[in-house]
């Protein structure tokens, strides 16, 4: 990565201007580290909210890496390669808009919006490109494109097949079930052919599992930085998937290659999906 002016690389594309939006928490943070140490992307803008406790700091230091002469601070720049969001669904709405009125290409990794937020998403990709995901995993990702071949392939096993869904995070996270985990069930549902019903944790006298329910339930505890297990029961036999990450790397590896993968893209709301390949 460099930081300054424009750089090139022989036999290769310009470097990838970048700007981050939530700069200055967790999985802000891990993004400029990521981006530190890759030498096709180039930070721009730390953009945080002005009361954050790190304004005016070196984004770089505030992050736990070098100095990397980029300062956290309030501004989005008026021109960019892409902005990576990672911040708070309450801050989502002013970086949609800004991305839309500046035609800047985003990348939404912020979980727990609101349907009238997502609604904005969409209206925003009819002028910019934006790849919005719950999870900007790779491996999360090609996790949910198994869970959709188990449900095709099981669709009609004899006796049913039960599922499951269960996900842990850190004690900090606001929204249960994980949007993550909630995509896992919207997918599963799709090769259900929609006939699915959903019920989040159970208590008292149940009665019988029914036959096309999905279950949630969600675990908060310590730090943990996300798990997903979603299981397939059927008589004398399971299936479970499972997908864990050991820290948040992962996440912000996932959401430079989106902003990478966005440049040239046309207009349009566009998925993780879309960027592994997966369709």
């Amino acid at each position: 990565m460099k930081v300054g002016g424009t750089s090139y690389h022989f036999g290769m594309s310009t470097l990838l201007t970048l700007a981050v939006h939530g700069a200055g928490g967790r999985m802000g943070k891990r993004v400029i580290a990521v981006a530190a140490e890759d030498r096709d992307v180039e930070l721009i803008a730390a953009i945080e909210h002005p009361d954050h406790p790190a304004i005016g700091q070196d984004a770089g230091t505030q992050a736990g890496v070098r100095s990397l002469g980029v300062t956290l601070g309030g501004d989005l720049p008026a021109q960019v390669d892409a902005v990576i969001d990672f911040s708070l669904p309450a801050a989502a709405d002013a970086i949609i808009a800004a991305c839309e009125t500046r035609r800047l290409p985003l990348v939404m990794a912020t979980t727990g919006l609101s349907e009238v937020q997502q609604g904005a998403l969409r209206g925003a990709a009819k002028s910019i490109p934006i790849v919005f995901a719950p999870s900007m995993s790779a491996s999360v990702n090609l996790t949910m494109k198994l869970a959709q071949q188990v449900t095709r392939a099981l669709a009609d096993v004899p006796g049913g097949m039960d599922i499951e869904i269960v996900e842990r995070h850190h004690r900090f996270k606001a929204d249960a079930p994980s949007g993550t985990a909630l995509r896992f069930g919207e997918l599963i549902s799709q090769a259900m052919n929609g006939d699915v019903e959903t019920v989040h944790g159970r208590e008292g006298e149940t009665g019988t599992r029914p036959q096309n329910q999905i279950g949630y339930h969600a675990i908060r505890v310590g730090d943990d930085p996300g798990q997903h297990t979603i299981i397939f029961g059927m008589m004398g036999e399971k299936i479970e998937l499972n997908v864990a990450a050991s820290n948040r790397d992962g996440y912000a590896a996932g959401a430079i290659r989106a902003a990478k993968w966005l440049r040239g893209k046309s207009p349009g709301l566009y998925s993780m999906f879309d960027v592994l390949d997966l369709q």
